[in-house]
């Protein structure tokens, strides 16, 4: 019996990996395919059509171009041929950050509400060669560790089968397959970073180290993924065994009425720094990272994090680091504390 052909089966054969990776929960949920109409989504949702017939797919219309809407009808229409009901969803493109980041966000958001469950994933068109670009920005910006590691194959609600898949296999399976490809003019647009890197960047790199730069950067991710899964274990068993040595101990008069009309926040009785100082940087940042997100701290840069180790592992009596949401880091009485910032309040014993 002949089987598909080769780049047809190769995507067929990645999503049915990427299914296996499913919990049970998470295979008895309805799956979305989010598709665009350009190569890499379309052949994700044929080979999605062909394996779990009974998902649906939704096309997202940033409304950034002339004629977008009809675009995306044009794709819903071809989803509805190849077996999945498919609809459209417009978003408002705007806030910080640009263009790209500001229609990812708009992008993500619409992609959550269309899951017909909290259990059901988005199937995601990244491919390898997205996975090397994610990395390659995230050399380039210094991002530290995790965006190096790049893109997860699962983190839910987000699945992506095609990360170990190149961008030519899929163009190749839609054109076997016959499928007209929505070629998006933002993709060649040299304005934005990633289309550079892209066009510019990456194939200056294959002709210099003679090919085999993007599979070695998506490796890299992986390897470094792999890292930092045990570093996070490690540091989820610190941080409870830091929260278990946190008991508030007794207070003078003093530091009682020095704490009165302070609203603490989350973790408000704080860490223990003795506890804290024997472990590694690398996990103990990661166990600060934790503290500081349940404590109510989402966006955190490095250099913020960094400014909370150093009150654990380079104490020289300094303030601590003003956080987002109107925060501040102080050490107090051997504990880090998160509290309200108050001009003009000494930070430190």
């Amino acid at each position: 019996m002949v089987g598909p052909p080769p780049a047809v089966a190769e995507v067929r054969a990645a999503v049915r990996r990427a299914l296996d990776l499913l919990d049970s929960s998470q295979r008895g949920a309805p799956l979305v395919v989010a598709c665009s109409g350009g190569a890499d989504s379309l052949a994700l949702a044929a080979a999605v059509a062909a394996e779990a017939p009974q998902s649906s797919a939704v096309v997202v219309d940033h409304g950034l171009q002339p004629g977008s809407a009809a675009q995306a009808q044009a794709a819903v229409e071809l989803l509805d041929k190849i077996g999945l009901a498919a609809w459209a969803v417009t978003v408002q493109v705007e806030g910080p950050g640009g263009v790209e980041a500001a229609a990812r966000r708009a992008r993500y958001a619409a992609l959550r509400d269309a899951r017909p469950s909290q259990d059901s994933l988005v199937l995601l068109g990244h491919t390898l060669d997205d996975q090397a670009e994610t990395v390659l920005l995230g050399l380039g910006r210094g991002s530290g560790p995790r965006s190096i590691a790049g893109m997860r194959p699962l983190d839910p609600p987000w699945l992506r089968p095609l990360l170990g898949v190149r961008r030519a296999t899929t163009r190749d399976a839609c054109a076997t397959l016959g499928l007209p490809v929505w070629h998006d003019p933002h993709n060649t647009n040299a304005l934005f970073t990633r289309v550079r890197l892209r066009q510019e960047v990456l194939p200056l790199l294959e002709d210099v180290l003679a090919g085999g730069v993007a599979g070695a950067l998506a490796r890299t991710a992986a390897q470094l993924r792999e890292d930092g899964d045990a570093l996070d274990a490690i540091a989820a068993a610190a941080y409870a065994a830091v929260i278990a040595a946190s008991v508030t101990p007794p207070r003078s008069d003093r530091q009682q009425r020095d704490a009165r009309g302070d609203q603490e926040v989350a973790a408000g009785t704080g860490l223990p720094v003795e506890s804290l100082v024997e472990y590694p940087a690398a996990v103990r940042r990661r166990v600060l990272r934790s503290w500081l997100r349940d404590g109510g701290v989402r966006e955190l840069s490095d250099t913020q994090l960094r400014a909370a180790d150093d009150l654990v592992g380079r104490w020289r009596g300094q303030g601590g680091p003003a956080l987002p949401g109107g925060l501040e880091l102080v050490r107090q009485h051997g504990r880090l504390l998160l509290r309200p910032a108050h001009p003009g309040r000494p930070p430190t014993d």
